[in-house]
């Protein structure tokens, strides 16, 4: 699957996504600050994935996201998780840095999008790839 990077007005990549077709997962990596026109357009993007390629799961990686995203979680919440339940959506990693800001817009996240699909908080990648490969094998 071709790698889709998205650049904000200034020019730099504030998100790639790829579907991993080894894992079946939609993989995004979120970098830098980003705005909330960033937001709906990079949750866009991985949306547009889900829908095309059918996936249910997602690793979604903020571990090199600056800064709070929380004007963005109303919008999440009401336009992007009910479209992406919708496509197909069951189970979202989603990892952080502790150690940052945005760390708090994932949590008010997870608050919100119980009941839709299922997403935990992971500190490092290697526990939410193995959460979603766990999912994937009860789903067999």
């Amino acid at each position: 699957m071709k790698l889709r990077e998205l650049k904000s007005a200034t020019g730099k990549i504030f998100l790639t996504t790829h579907v991993d077709e080894r894992n079946n997962w939609v993989y995004n990596n979120w970098l830098g600050y980003v705005t909330p026109e960033n937001v709906v357009q990079g949750s866009l993007a991985v949306l547009e994935m889900i829908e095309k390629y059918q996936v249910s799961y997602g690793l979604n990686d903020n571990r090199l996201l600056v800064g709070r995203w929380d004007h963005s979680v109303d919008w999440i919440e009401q336009v992007w998780t009910p479209r992406a339940a919708a496509a197909g959506l069951r189970y979202y990693a989603h990892v952080v840095n502790e150690d940052s800001f945005a760390a708090a817009s994932s949590a008010d996240m997870l608050s919100r999008v119980q009941g839709r699909f299922h997403m935990h908080i992971f500190q490092d990648i290697e526990s939410a790839q193995q959460w979603l490969l766990e999912c994937q094998a009860k789903n067999k």
